[in-house]
């Protein structure tokens, strides 16, 4: 059989519109290019690891140019100048003045169209040269299994020449090497890689006779402008994992196809993304930054959809191998394992909150499936699966990892119980009624009571904390309100199965919990709920007062609340909680506070995000927003378009070894959105759309569309009117929010079964109407607007190694004709609210203050710009600031101030 000859690949179109990213390169910081079969991780000079998966094929990847003409060898990863992200690709341009080198990279779903052996990730090399100039690629081959799967020995190189080498006599020099491809074999015959640029020849490849020495594997490719401009250099890349796939001629037929079809691989990830935005929700607002983070946490999820290594017999029914969602990736440098690369249950289960919201039912049912299948007997949902997990030679049930979390069960109930809202899928229910059954009935056993307060706890793994000062609690707060949260979810699905005892006593278990809840947690001294509770005389009993995130989790399902929640609501968004980056899960100032642990100060998302929709949910849209867009911008701060797994509790800058792009974190910028800013929740078995909206004062009209109730899209128009915005109303005493549900072309014969509701006390509705486009709408609701509404600072991350310094508003509370708000700021600094007034002219005062002469508190009127002949009565006129100066003294200053109108 003729051996496979490799050829540059003619340019071919790249996606040029759309989502994109592009900025200069930052060396220190990562990138990820991820997909089903493969995944690169690596840094902004360009260097990076590249995973075949479950194996990592090489690393430490570096390029040297040698230019004609020009004696001095160029470290081409210093040139790196700029890195574009794009949902379907990533591009690093490194420039030199003898060159540009663009590192085209993306991850095909079905690169080269065949599964064995599997072909991952491809990166694609582009000169612009002026000169003929020589490039060396340099990398470290790995062939490691990723853990726990074992591996052997260290990888050894042959080159597998295209074209033999033209044979010669002793009197000859000897021949020249030809282009072709290395093979990376290991100590037995079920385990090869293959790498190889087309035109690249060999380095160094130190004949047996030598002594042992280390030199890194190189490919040599040398460049003419005249022939080779206008070209794609892939370095392609392979891996066998059977004696029959990991051959000599296997392997090179894989990559002769991936080298084939490169052009078609990149045209169908780029459909598949155009695809994935375009049936998406979207968000439409006046807010160019949310919603492009919107859209990139859809795509963030997106990438992390993995194929499961088949290894030995798939569950019955299962055509393997499966695709799941892994909790992240970041790279794994001297460890087997990039980032949290393996499929995680809780936080999958998180996400499909939000692929609930944008509507990929698809993914959450085979989600959920994948879950189900690995369902233990007793009905405990698993948590950690590696992705070698499958393999015969593993067994991964004897390592402590898969059933490991107590709380990944109550998620799994409300995570279905939110699935069936969402879309109304009773014939899922039915199917998989004997795995919700079982979940329920380990939650409920009364074994996994060992308090017997009515509570499943901590004795069946962690809740939440893998490590705790003293001893490991008994009780979560955590866990206990997803066991109430989980109650109630499952009397919902009972319900629609038709069991009124079984949701009956699910409802009665739900509240008996909830009394428990209020009885054993809550701290009537500081005003919040304790972190866990323990018997008595086990460190931290009886409970454990630690001021913590953790009760925000009472919100994460629409009805559920806490009983006392007003200084819990202010503590989360106040600095000893939040930092100018997220929340931190421990108050720091409290004795167990420690910015740099993993469990006891540090920020995650994940949490940013669980108090951002408790605040939206509990009427303090002010601290929601503050909180959400803490992790919107962090759409922007490491890892382009993903949001990174945890930071620093004390100073901007993410760990070393957080997981930069992390499956949950994106997840967070969705959720709060679409269930917290926009309110929205749907019931699609009843046809029902609750929203209940809390948008930002200075938004005049914003749209969620695409937004997937059931097999129904619908879009939803919210548009804010006052008198500013429509001077001559003759309505001016009723400032409104108008939200309309309307149909994208061709669906408006659904509209009239679509219900409008709300629970804001003074919504009315409206009846069908015309929509700002002119196109029909179904019903109607129209909020009123407060008299007086504040509006943030626009956000922004500090630089980099700051420590917590922005405004934090912690509360606000309206009462008739007046509104408190309470802030904390640090010492001698000083802030600037804008102050939307709704409705009639209202003179605006400062209780306690009518002269307006106040040092911590003023108000200023917005006319400054105005002409001098401007009306009195000119609505313009209506536009505030407050102005805010913080006092001297030690530490973050609080400060209440009183509007009245």
């Amino acid at each position: 059989m003729p051996r496979p000859v490799f050829e540059p690949v003619a340019a071919f179109p790249l996606t040029q519109d759309g989502l994109v990213i592009s900025r200069p390169a930052e060396p220190a910081q990562p990138f990820t290019v991820a997909g089903p079969r493969g995944v690169v991780v690596g840094t902004q000079e360009g260097t990076f690891e590249s995973w075949v998966l479950p194996v990592k094929l090489l690393s430490h990847i570096t390029i040297e140019a040698n230019i004609e003409g020009y004696p001095v060898p160029i470290p081409v990863n210093d040139h790196a100048a700029n890195i574009e992200v794009r949902p379907d690709h990533t591009t690093i341009t490194y420039s030199h003045p003898g060159f540009t080198l663009r590192q085209i990279m993306f991850s095909p779903a079905d690169a080269g169209g065949s599964n064995e052996p599997s072909t991952g990730p491809v990166v694609m090399f582009q000169i612009d040269a002026l000169h003929p100039t020589d490039f060396v690629f340099r990398f470290t081959p790995e062939m490691q299994w990723m853990w726990p799967r074992r591996n052997d020995g260290i990888p050894g190189a042959d080159w597998v020449a295209s074209v033999p080498p033209v044979p010669t006599n002793s009197t000859e020099e000897p021949a020249a090497v030809t282009p072709g491809y290395y093979v990376l074999h290991m100590d037995y015959p079920d385990l090869a890689g293959a790498v190889t640029i087309p035109g690249a020849v060999p380095g160094v490849m130190a004949p047996y006779q030598e002594r042992p020495q280390v030199h890194p594997l190189e490919l040599r490719l040398h460049y003419d402008p005249k022939r080779d401009g206008n070209k794609f250099f892939p370095l392609l890349m392979a891996v066998g994992t059977t004696a029959k796939t990991a051959s000599e001629e296997a392997l090179g037929e894989a990559l002769k196809r991936l080298n084939d079809n490169l052009a078609a691989d990149y045209e169908a990830e780029a459909k598949h993304y155009r695809e994935v935005l375009a049936s998406s929700t979207k968000i439409d607002t006046p807010d160019k930054k949310l919603n492009e983070a919107f859209q990139w946490a859809v795509v963030s999820i997106e990438h992390l959809r993995t194929l499961e290594y088949p290894g030995s017999a798939s569950p019955q029914g299962v055509t393997s191998p499966e695709m799941a969602m892994v909790a992240g990736y970041y790279q794994s440098a001297d460890s087997a394992r990039p980032g949290f690369g393996w499929f995680f249950g809780r936080d999958a289960l998180y996400t499909l909150y939000a692929v609930n919201g944008f509507g990929d039912f698809a993914l959450t049912r085979s989600e959920l499936e994948f879950l189900m299948r690995r369902q233990r007997a007793d009905g405990k949902i698993m948590h950690e699966y590696s992705q070698t997990a499958n393999d015969p030679t593993v067994d991964w049930k004897a390592f402590p990892y898969m059933y490991a979390a107590a709380d990944a069960t109550p998620l799994f109930l409300m995570t279905v119980r939110d699935y069936y809202r969402a879309s109304g899928d009773l014939d899922f229910l039915k199917a998989h009624r004997e795995a919700i059954e079982k979940a329920w009935a380990f939650e409920t056993d009364a074994a996994h009571d060992t308090d017997h307060d009515g509570i499943y706890d901590n004795s069946q793994g962690t809740g939440w904390v893998e490590s705790w000062p003293g001893a490991m609690p008994h009780q979560e707060v955590y866990l206990a309100l997803l066991d109430e949260q989980a109650s109630r979810a499952f009397g919902v699905m009972e319900t629609a199965l038709g069991d009124s005892t079984k949701a009956d006593a699910a409802q009665a278990r739900a509240k008996q919990i909830s009394e428990t809840i209020e009885r054993e947690y809550y701290d009537a001294q500081k005003g919040c709920y304790a972190f866990a509770t323990n018997p008595a005389g086990q460190p931290n009993s009886p409970a454990d007062h630690t001021r913590t995130v953790y009760p925000a989790i009472a919100y994460w399902d629409d009805g559920a609340a806490l009983a006392h929640p007003e200084a819990c609501l202010s503590e989360w968004a106040a600095p000893a909680i939040d930092t100018d980056w997220g929340t931190r899960d421990v108050a720091d100032d409290e004795p167990y506070y420690d910015g740099m642990s993993y469990h006891q100060g540090s920020v995650w998302p994940l949490f940013t995000g669980w108090a951002a929709l408790a605040e939206y949910r509990a009427g303090q849209p002010l601290a929601g927003e503050q909180l959400l867009m803490q992790n919107v911008d962090l759409t922007w701060a490491q890892d382009p378009g993903a949001v990174t797994e945890l930071l620093s509790g004390d100073y901007f800058i993410p760990f070393g070894r957080s997981t930069s792009h992390q499956l949950w974190s994106s997840a967070m910028v969705i959720t709060p959105i679409l269930r917290g800013l926009f309110g929205i929740e749907l019931d699609a078995a009843a046809n029902v759309v609750t929203v209940n909206p809390h948008l930002p004062a200075w938004w005049a009209h914003a749209a969620v569309s695409n937004l997937h109730l059931g097999n129904k899209v619908v879009d939803l128009s919210f548009d804010q009117a006052n008198d500013i915005d429509r001077p001559n109303s003759q309505d001016r005493a009723n400032a409104l929010l108008t939200v309309s549900v309307y149909a994208p072309e061709g669906g408006r014969s659904e509209l009239a079964k679509i219900k409008l509701r709300s629970d804001i006390p003074g919504v009315r509705g409206a009846g069908a109407g015309t929509h700002r486009n002119s196109m029909a709408t179904g019903e109607r609701l129209q909020f009123p607007a407060p008299a007086v509404e504040p509006i943030l600072p626009e956000h922004s991350l500090p630089v980099p190694g700051s420590r917590t310094a922005q405004l934090k508003v912690l509360s606000e509370h309206y009462e008739e004709n007046e509104l408190t708000l309470e802030f904390s700021g640090t010492p001698d600094s000083s802030a600037i609210l804008y102050l939307r007034q709704n409705g009639p002219y209202r003179r605006i005062q400062i209780k306690g203050d009518p002269e307006n002469r106040g040092e911590a508190a003023k108000l200023l009127r917005s006319d400054d710009d105005l002409p001098s002949n401007t009306s009195a009565s000119d609505p313009r006129l209506q536009l505030w600031f407050l102005q805010l100066h913080f006092p001297r003294g030690d530490g973050w200053q609080t400060m209440k101030v009183t509007l009245t109108w």
